[in-house]
């Protein structure tokens, strides 16, 4: 299971601009977790999205409890992958 839920949705409002919104509750842990979490997060974003998101669209990681311990690796995969999907 991801550690996190992506959300997409097309502004339609002619802007090409890709952008990121996380959002990570007190339900995952303490600042310092949610914290890192986020770090996490931007980092995928500044990675993967500039190959693989959606132009001119929102793109919204919501932080699980799962993402806290898995491998940035495997995050970095299942959100290529996640992207990819929505693509087709």
């Amino acid at each position: 299971m991801p550690g996190f839920v992506l959300l997409v949705r097309d502004r339609a409002d002619g802007d090409d601009t890709i952008r990121l919104g996380i959002t990570v509750t007190k339900k995952i842990g303490g600042a310092v977790v949610r914290n890192r979490m986020k770090r996490r997060f931007r980092a995928l974003g500044r990675e993967v999205l500039p190959e693989k998101g959606i132009i001119g669209a929102d793109h919204v990681l919501i932080g699980r409890k799962s993402g806290i311990d898995r491998d940035f690796g495997a995050l970095r995969s299942d959100f290529s992958e996640a992207l990819e999907r929505l693509s087709q």
